[in-house]
């Protein structure tokens, strides 16, 4: 039997001291300590996956008008993400959950023989196949709603995962490292060490994928096909939330989200170095950070039950 891979300790968020001030925008009531937020562009809402009132998880959605809908998942999710199709999927023991966004339904799909499986990340390829990723290291490609295709166990910890076209991404705070997976899924194609201790992942619209180096303070930016570190960045005090913006109403934009100042700070990444363009004091603990292109509205998600920051036209002037 192989050895376990060899880890460090993982990296976090800093504990974010409370706020002094008040922030940009304007602040929307979230008591919950968010773990993840998405912006929907069907629906045009902001989904935030969160610790329910019970013993499971609960999705808040809020939409561009009316009041936001809580709903519990009756189970524990480990992760959140979407296509901005209208639909939700969320990690979870054996298999995931759909989310509609429109309806709040929440349906429980399990994944075929591995129902004591603790899936902990996942996200969807081009072609319309899920990727899976374990607590105990493995990467399941589907090939179905719920037949595996493929698996992969090479992995500490299945942290993060994203995809570029069908090519899928691992992050593992473990090994602090970054993995490319072959379409198959069936083997690695690079595998690539993140800094001193990466925590969160993000794709952009360009083909990129983002990582905080929350340990190291850098924001490193990786080319996909082959995975390659195209750029690295010095980014202080605890970068952990990341998300980024397509430039439908200003420039394409890596945002990047300081725990330890409570600072959230956007960088164009299109001159080969990140350049400033905008910062932002953000609510206590941001920790998730989503982005609505069609409005150039960045929402900053507190993890510490401070609320959703909604700051409009984000690409700007800082104000």
């Amino acid at each position: 039997m192989d050895a376990p891979p060899p880890t460090i300790v993982p990296a976090g968020p800093a504990d974010s001291p409370a706020a002094v001030a008040e922030p940009p925008g304007r602040v929307l009531p979230l008591a919950a300590d968010a773990q993840a937020a998405l912006f929907d562009m069907a629906t045009h809402s902001l989904v935030v996956l969160a610790p329910g009132p019970g013993a499971g998880s609960a999705v808040t959605v809020l939409p561009a008008t009316g009041p936001a809908t809580t709903t519990e998942l009756g189970g524990v999710a480990t992760a959140l993400s979407g296509d901005g199709d209208g639909q939700a999927v969320l990690s979870t023991r054996g298999g995931y959950i759909r989310f509609d966004i429109a309806t709040a339904e929440a349906v429980r799909v399990g994944v075929e023989g591995q129902e004591a499986v603790d899936f902990t990340a996942l996200a969807r390829r081009d072609d319309g196949r899920l990727v899976l990723g374990s607590a105990d290291g493995a990467v399941y490609t589907l090939d179905s709603d719920t037949t595996v295709g493929a698996r992969l166990d090479i992995f500490a910890r299945v942290d993060a995962l994203v995809t570029q076209g069908n090519t899928a991404v691992v992050l593992d705070r473990g090994q602090t490292s970054v993995t490319s997976l072959n379409t198959e899924g069936t083997s690695s194609e690079h595998a690539l060490r993140a800094g001193q201790g990466a925590t969160t992942m993000a794709a952009d619209p360009a083909g990129r994928v983002l990582v905080a180096d929350t340990r190291g303070g850098e924001l490193l930016v990786y080319g996909v096909n082959p995975l390659m570190l195209r750029q690295r960045y010095p980014v202080p005090d605890a970068p952990y939330g990341l998300t980024t913006s397509g430039g439908a109403n200003g420039p394409g934009l890596a945002w990047v989200a300081q725990t330890a100042t409570n600072t959230v700070v956007g960088y164009d990444l299109a001159t080969g170095i990140p350049v400033e363009k905008v910062r932002y004091r953000t609510v206590q603990q941001p920790n998730s950070l989503a982005f609505d292109d069609a409005s150039d509205t960045l929402y900053v998600v507190s993890g510490a039950g401070a609320g959703v920051q909604v700051i409009p036209a984000a690409t700007g002037p800082a104000r």
